[in-house]
């Protein structure tokens, strides 16, 4: 087995991460919202494509405001615009975060997980040959595999 990542993260690191991602998280509170499912399907949405050309609207909506609907309202449209504008790096570098985090935590758990596997087969041949303490060990880890089925592999 290779050993791919070998990390201890201080206690007082993680919770400063955490306070200062809660912070965030509070400052952008009052101007955040949650969509539905189903207002997430059927709203029209800005891609990196239709950023620079949302961009150029908004310029030309200021130079030569005479080719605005009447029905758009302007200073809402500059509103949209600047929110776009100013969350999306935070949005991009959130979504750094949240690759590096997901994957760390991936690879970190694939190999607990890897580790724990080798330990509760280890303990299930022993209590196969009535090793002391084997059997309460492998009754207790065996509950995570229960109503699996048999498999046609190695694993539990």
């Amino acid at each position: 087995m290779e050993n791919k990542i070998s990390i201890e993260i201080p206690a007082a690191d993680l919770q400063a991460a955490k306070a200062a991602l809660e912070q965030v998280q509070s400052i952008l509170a009052p101007f955040v919202i949650a969509l539905t499912p189903d207002q997430r399907k059927t709203i029209p949405k800005m891609s990196d494509g239709t950023e620079p050309f949302v961009g150029k609207v908004a310029e030309y909506a200021v130079s030569d405001p005479q080719f605005m609907p009447p029905f758009v309202p302007q200073e809402e449209f500059k509103k949209d615009w600047e929110a776009v504008s100013g969350l999306l790096p935070l949005l991009r570098l959130c979504m750094q975060i949240e690759d590096t985090l997901s994957d760390t935590t991936m690879l970190a758990g694939s190999e607990a997980y890897v580790s724990a596997l080798s330990y509760y087969n280890s303990v299930k041949q022993a209590a196969k040959i009535n090793v002391p303490d084997a059997k309460a060990i492998y009754e207790d880890l065996r509950k995570r595999f229960e109503g699996q089925g048999k498999r046609t592999n190695s694993n539990p």
